[in-house]
């Protein structure tokens, strides 16, 4: 609301025999000014530093404000609201707006920062990008510009990228990096500003992940009674959606799947208590499909320390079995066992 009102060209405001031109920063705070605290606190917090400096300033040397000055003020915003119709902010917009007074360059460098992962810099950035979208942009680069790029990254990171990279390029990166020395500022800088403008710009559209994707991550962190009410409203709605977002949760259930190398894996991986609690609600079938896993002794010892347990509330049981189904996407993500949601078909790596 702020930026707008900074924008407008000066208003004239008759007040008796006198009148006043009240600039952009004045405009917006004889309008604050009448929002009052508790109205106009939600137009404060979005302001940055700079709008909040001029409107201030701006405020503290207004002097009186007459009724016919602010009731001017007011019919001239709305009429002005009104005559445009409803307004709607969004990425083009702003980008259009911006681009009408700011070079394309600066502009690139605004609408990255809004779009782009979190981070206070570039690097930071460079961080939170998803190893195999960065990968794939990077297998393109030089390979001593990719040492420079991994050297400024968290190392765990630059790891991953570096796993995911061809491996005689990434080998060559890596010598890069054992011999590189002190980079010159303008370097970096060059590096930097090209990251910004070719890749980091692109982003948002270059990583836009699938809705349904996202959306079974979350119906995998639901309790089981919230994940069914969901699902139930949603086939009522749109079954299509519903069968896909099924179809692509990774479950209790789907733990049965894993060979047994990778059962007897995450067995020595998950603490004893929560595997008795998370069986103790499991399907007799997947039970037993961890139990053939055990030796018979362990396999014995577990079922009298389930029984031990007696009844086990069913907020219980979805904490144990969601701590298992993490543990196995964990091993998973390290390449220790495999997991996938159904047999016959490709094998999802989490």
């Amino acid at each position: 609301m702020a930026a707008p009102a900074l924008q407008k060209p000066a208003l004239k405001i008759e007040a008796g025999e006198t009148y006043r031109e009240l600039a952009g920063a004045e405009r917006a705070a004889v309008l604050l000014l009448a929002l009052g605290e508790e109205h106009g606190r939600g137009i404060w917090q979005r302001l940055d530093e700079l709008e909040v400096r001029q409107i201030s300033i701006a405020m503290s040397r207004l002097g009186a404000v007459s009724p016919e000055m602010l009731e001017n003020l007011f019919v001239d915003f709305v009429t002005k609201l009104s005559s445009k119709g409803s307004l709607t902010g969004n990425y083009d917009t702003t980008e259009r707006i911006l681009l009408s007074f700011m070079s394309p360059e600066r502009v690139a460098q605004i609408m990255e920062e809004i779009r782009g992962p979190a981070g206070r810099n570039m690097w930071e950035k460079l961080s939170n990008v998803q190893e195999n979208v960065l990968a794939n942009y990077l297998k393109n680069e030089y390979p001593q510009t990719v040492a420079l790029v991994l050297s400024k990254i968290k190392p765990d990171h630059a790891g991953r990228v570096l796993a995911i990279l061809p491996e005689e390029f990434s080998l060559e990166v890596v010598n890069r990096m054992l011999r590189m020395e002190a980079v010159q500022k303008e370097v970096l800088d060059k590096v930097e500003q090209t990251l910004r403008v070719e890749f980091m710009s692109n982003l948002s559209h270059t990583s836009r992940r699938d809705a349904h994707e996202l959306m079974a991550e979350i119906f995998n962190s639901f309790d089981r009674q919230t994940e069914a009410r969901f699902l139930t409203a949603l086939e009522e709605e749109n079954r299509e959606s519903a069968e896909k977002i099924k179809s692509l949760m990774f479950t209790f259930e789907d733990l049965g799947k894993l060979d047994g190398a990778g059962i007897q894996t995450l067995l020595r991986a998950v603490e004893k208590d929560k595997l008795a609690i998370a069986l103790k609600g499991a399907s007799e079938s997947l039970r037993n499909t961890f139990f053939s896993n055990m030796s018979s002794r362990a396999a014995k010892m577990m079922t009298e320390d389930m029984e031990a347990l007696g009844p086990v509330r069913l907020r219980d049981v979805d904490e144990a079995q969601g701590t298992m189904v993490n543990v196995a996407k964990d091993l998973a993500a390290k390449g220790e066992i495999m997991i996938s949601k159904s047999k016959g078909e490709d094998e999802l790596v989490y």
